[in-house]
């Protein structure tokens, strides 16, 4: 690991072209979810920062190095604090997946916890992506699970099955044999995460980028503990939510403020540890009904953001509701400081939804990447940009990773990016 030099070339210089187009944009490459997102339309100098989530094929050889600009180390960190930028920055989200081969060379032959709990492996599998692609910033290989040991809920993650939580919490009384949140201790009850993010810390500042961090949202990782698994419908998680709002049971309240809490904290022990950037994750927000949001996911989303924010208020939080836009508009005072959108909401309809003062980022269909080559994103995506004048873009393509779109995903993304004049030719091969 401290002979890994960084590359340079590959979505890490842009023309200035990209910064007519482009002047406000943070656009990152992600594996989760396709966005293409829009800077406000108001006068002062917020950015909008936005993600691919792609299931790009690793790249068949490392960029050489070529030098960058002044500045580049935080440029991912400015534009997401919404300052202005001389260019467009690029970065992956959970760039850790099977679509690389490198990757695959482990998940096959250890368990997801002994990797992302095993600070070489973790540190190998976060710098993977960084080293073929050279993108703006670097995410630690690990869960949004990972804390929930914190407070005495135990998991794994099986492969072929997903997530498995073996702690049973299901009413008041088992809400009340958790851990205490005053004594939850992250370098006791995780100490790999001070040692991934500090040496990631390093690796980052060495290769000019930046460490992005993320946490889930509590009321997914409230769902998940109390479904024990992932779930189609949520049903005693419903059944929880619906007796709490008769009266008859406070047990999901308690739960997720207790989870807020501890997430909140996480978050900032991320930070503490090196990470420059918090994303939140509300993977299952599609289990919840408007009322339901309002009522339990976004006051435990609100608070765990206000702890980050009230003693960080420098880092950006950038928070994501997976399908959740069917409740776009209870997400505008949500405290963070961008909010990312799913695929099923058009573009236009978000930032009219969501007013013109909120940085947003939007998404583009995973399964695109298997139509033909009128339908891939460079299309449909300067059409976009088009109807929306020159508010900046940000793409983050599929919550989840297709594997057998891996190879032409990487090669429309790159596309894409080359005809918008966010890469130039000169600087990737």
């Amino acid at each position: 690991l401290r002979s890994y030099k960084p590359a340079k070339t590959l979505f890490q210089r842009t023309t200035n072209a990209a910064t007519m187009i482009f002047p406000r944009a943070l656009l990152s490459i992600a594996l989760l979810a396709t966005t293409s997102a829009f800077a406000p339309t108001s006068s002062h100098p917020r950015t909008t920062a936005s993600c691919i989530h792609s299931s790009t094929a690793e790249a068949a050889t490392v960029q050489e190095e070529v030098a960058s600009d002044a500045g580049d180390r935080d440029i991912l960190i400015r534009a997401a604090r919404g300052e202005q930028v001389d260019r467009t920055p690029v970065w992956l989200m959970r760039q850790a997946g099977r679509y690389m081969s490198a990757f695959r060379q482990y998940s096959d032959k250890y368990p997801f916890r002994e990797r992302s709990e095993t600070p070489s492996m973790a540190i190998e599998l976060s710098l993977q992506c960084h080293r073929a692609y050279g993108m703006d910033g670097i995410i630690m290989f690990s869960d949004i699970l990972t804390p929930l040991p914190t407070l005495g809920i135990e998991f794994d993650v099986v492969k072929g099955i997903g997530p498995v939580i073996s702690t049973e919490v299901r009413n008041d009384e088992d809400v009340a044999k958790l851990a205490d949140v005053a004594d939850v201790d992250f370098d006791k009850t995780l100490p790999f995460i001070r040692e991934i993010l500090g040496s990631l810390s390093k690796e980052a500042e060495e290769a000019n980028t930046s460490l992005i961090g993320f946490v889930g949202a509590p009321f997914t990782l409230a769902a998940y503990t109390i479904e024990g698994k992932s779930s189609k419908h949520c049903l005693r998680t419903k059944k929880m939510m619906m007796a709490d709002d008769d009266g008859s049971s406070k047990a999901m309240t308690a739960f997720l403020d207790k989870l807020a809490t501890m997430i909140g904290k996480y978050g900032c022990h991320q930070i503490e540890c090196g990470a420059q950037v918090i994303q939140v994750f509300e993977s299952w927000a599609h289990q919840m009904s408007p009322k339901q949001f309002e009522q339990f996911g976004k006051p435990a989303s609100q608070k765990a953001i206000k702890i980050i924010k009230e003693k960080y208020p420098d880092v950006p939080v950038i928070y994501f509701a997976n399908g959740g836009s069917s409740y776009l508009e209870l997400q505008r005072d949500m405290g963070a400081d961008m909010i990312a959108v799913d695929w099923s909401v058009d573009m236009a309809e978000a930032r009219k939804i969501l007013g013109p003062d909120i940085p947003i980022s939007g998404n583009i269909d995973p399964t695109i990447l298997f139509g033909t080559k009128e339908q891939q994103p460079e299309g449909r995506e300067t059409r976009t940009l088009t109807d929306l004048g020159s508010n900046t873009p940000f793409y983050r393509l599929g919550y989840l990773t297709l594997q057998g779109a891996r190879r032409y995903c990487m090669t429309t993304t790159h596309s894409f990016l080359m005809r918008c004049g966010i890469l130039s030719s000169e600087t990737t091969r």
